[in-house]
């Protein structure tokens, strides 16, 4: 017989011996090593798990237009490339308008997004009903639904007149008998439109002003005042209240309004055209409890069919990457030169850290907690087995055993107990840590094959260590002393 098998029956006659205590140190280890196993995996997951539960609160990376350049779908396209695929959850892009209801003479705000991408982007958002699918279809807020009256299925029509006053040199267009056309924002945000034309000296002639979506029987009547609108006739542009003009009163705001179309006013043939307008049918009522509420929602499309313009105003990106994953791909996008401003959603990245961190801290100090409960559990074990061994071990000395064959005995039954326990521990910890991900994250752990190695070689490295100090006292025995009785 080889002296490897011969330690190999000395090792497991011994434990088998002695069951009782055995089998409570295999299950110590085990325990420990099932409860190590199954917090590593899941530290190793939360990042995973965490980040996805975090993609429900919105976006954590936007793209915004450079300095004086616009963000186009194309542009978009090309700053999502630095983005890996497979992090990239969705990317919303957003446009906002005002859009006028004219038969309630009431305008409000509409963002043009792709649905498709909003799902995945703002899983937060509850609708009641369904997103629009097919073009001429809208998502209306909750705030704006009860104040129009809208449900699902009602029809809603909404039309968009551009503004001019935007324009770099309305003056250019102030010439001897032109015909202007101009716009501007009065009372709650509602426009108020002119037509003017020029004498031969350049002066106002005839002014028409439609304010009919400004406040019934106060703004409204800007348009409607003979004398209001009389005080323009014969003057210069520009012209300002104040300077021979004097606000309608009760109505200052639409009189303000006034003056700013007709100093934004451009003649006919270049103004922007009438204004545009749909019909849609609502087929969704969202609610946030946030300001998403007093929106309608369109299709990219329908807003550019009706506004004609095809730039966007932000893009909201959700992907599942740390902070500091998110950092370097905002980098990236700045190296590429393209005129996009990307930012961090501080109050979600913040936040995810934070709280990853804490998880993490907190795994970390149960692990060591376990551990030394194990070794301390292990080695008490131990020690009684070395008591029971006491005679035994005496005789061992007495016979000429040396201290390393009995420190290689008492090291090789530790380390065989941690092999086993950790072997099984780390099949406990797997079934552990997928009860604990689905029961608090709802979702499946994935497996983490190169944990079970290690938690093997980490059980047989704590049991020999649990072993130290019974070695010690194993190696302390005095044969004489123990021959006699003592």
């Amino acid at each position: 017989m080889t002296k490897r098998k011969m330690f190999l029956r000395m090792v497991t006659a011994s434990l088998l011996r002695r069951r009782s205590r055995m089998l409570i140190a295999l299950l110590s280890i085990g325990v420990g090593a099932a409860i190590l196993s199954g917090l590593v995996t899941i530290c190793y997951d939360v990042p995973r798990q965490m980040g996805a539960q975090f993609r429900s609160y919105g976006a954590n990376l936007i793209f915004l237009p450079g300095e004086e350049a616009s963000l186009t779908q194309d542009v978009l396209s090309q700053a999502l490339e630095k983005i890996p695929a497979d992090e990239l959850v969705g990317a919303s892009p957003y446009r906002y308008v005002r859009l006028d209801m004219t038969s309630r003479q009431q305008s409000f705000t509409t963002a043009g997004t792709d649905f498709s991408q909003v799902v995945k982007t703002s899983p937060y958002f509850s609708v009641e009903g369904e997103y629009p699918s097919d073009t001429r279809q809208i998502l209306v807020g909750k705030e704006i639904a009860e104040t129009i009256g809208a449900k699902i299925g009602s029809n809603v029509t909404l039309s968009f007149k551009p503004s001019v006053t935007e324009n770099a040199d309305a003056s250019a267009d102030w010439v001897a008998g032109a015909k202007l056309s101009g716009s501007a924002v009065g009372f709650n945000e509602a426009p108020v439109t002119v037509e003017a034309e020029l004498d031969e000296e350049g002066k106002i002639a005839s002014l028409e002003i439609d304010a009919s979506s400004q406040t019934p029987e106060i703004g409204a009547r800007v348009g409607e005042d003979k004398d209001f609108i009389g005080q323009f006739i014969g003057k210069e542009l520009p012209v300002s209240l104040g300077d021979g003009i004097d606000a309608l009163s009760g109505a200052t705001i639409s009189s303000q309004a006034v003056t700013d179309a007709l100093n934004n006013a451009v003649s006919t043939e270049k103004a922007s055209p009438a204004a545009a307008e749909e019909n849609y049918t609502v087929t969704g009522i969202l609610e946030t409890g946030g300001e998403e509420e007093s929106y309608i929602y369109m299709s990219l499309e329908d807003l550019e069919k009706l506004t004609g313009d095809e730039t966007l105003d932000v893009a909201e990106l959700s992907v599942a990457a740390p902070a500091d994953t998110l950092e370097k791909y905002v980098d990236a996008v700045k190296e590429t030169g393209l005129p996009v401003n990307a930012r961090l959603v501080k109050r979600v990245t913040r936040s995810e850290a934070s709280v990853l961190g804490k998880l993490q801290s907190l795994v970390f100090l149960v692990t060591v907690v376990v551990l030394l409960l194990t070794m301390i559990c292990v080695s008490t074990t131990m020690m009684a087995v070395v008591s029971e061994r006491r005679r035994e071990i005496g005789l061992r000395k007495a016979l000429g055993a040396s201290d390393g064959s009995i420190r290689k005995e008492f090291l090789g039954e530790g380390i065989f107990l941690g092999g086993l326990g950790g072997l099984i521990g780390a099949a406990l910890g797997f079934v552990f840590a997928q009860v604990v991900s689905i029961n608090v994250f709802g979702s499946s752990i994935t497996f983490w094959p190169a944990l079970l190695p290690a938690t093997v070689v980490l059980s047989m490295a704590v049991a020999a260590v649990s072993c130290m100090m019974p070695i010690k006292k194993a190696l302390g025995i005095d044969p004489a002393i123990v021959l006699k009785g003592e």
